[in-house]
């Protein structure tokens, strides 16, 4: 716990899936209840910026160079090269900022780096891994979101079946066929975890 320098500590709720799973459809459903008392980690990430995304709202977007100065330096509580050269991580001043306004912190995360939170604060952490109901339902819902070429989602692809070997090892599954029934699934693991 020494590395977060921060006395009041609220607890980890960590989202991870293959992308087109929906975890960031049911994050920010999440985020809208004011009882949970959440607030969104926002990742650094080496990638371009895409469409509508902000810097310090979506991402925080850095260069290549500026990434790795601060992974020399420990400033990342994870980090990952998701793509060749296309890093993302959580900054330990994100943590630190959310837990000093007194709330908890919710993350949509990749696989890896939601394993890692969950490994370096075991207690505090609850890893929520969101399922597709299949890879045919994935790969639609990577088309239909019309964001990205095709080699783009083919990669996605060719990722999800390892990403999806690894949902044993989260606390919890939620299985998005249905979303407001996944969206309820959620709802009351995270409310039961922060009550604990």
């Amino acid at each position: 716990m020494s590395e977060i320098k921060t006395k009041k500590q609220g607890k980890l709720i960590v989202f991870s899936a293959p992308s087109g799973s929906g975890k960031t459809t049911i994050v920010r459903h999440l985020l809208k209840q004011p009882e949970l008392n959440l607030e969104f980690s926002i990742s650094a990430t080496s990638r371009e910026k895409r469409g509508n995304e902000v810097d310090a709202k979506d991402y925080y977007f850095l260069s290549l160079k500026e990434f790795k100065n601060k992974i020399k330096n420990d400033e990342f509580l994870e980090w990952e090269e998701v793509y060749r050269d296309n890093f993302y991580g959580t900054l330990k001043s994100e943590i630190e900022r959310i837990w000093a306004k007194g709330k908890h912190v919710i993350f949509d995360i990749d696989v890896s780096g939601g394993l890692r939170i969950k490994r370096k604060f075991p207690e505090q952490t609850i890893a929520i891994f969101v399922k597709p109901p299949d890879l045919n339902e994935l790969v639609r819902r990577l088309k239909d979101r019309g964001e990205e070429s095709e080699e783009k989602i083919s990669m996605r692809v060719a990722k999800a079946p390892a990403e999806l070997a690894t949902a044993p090892l989260f606390d919890e599954i939620v299985v998005n066929a249905n979303l407001e029934d996944a969206l309820d699934n959620a709802y009351e693991l995270v409310s039961k975890f922060i009550e604990e």
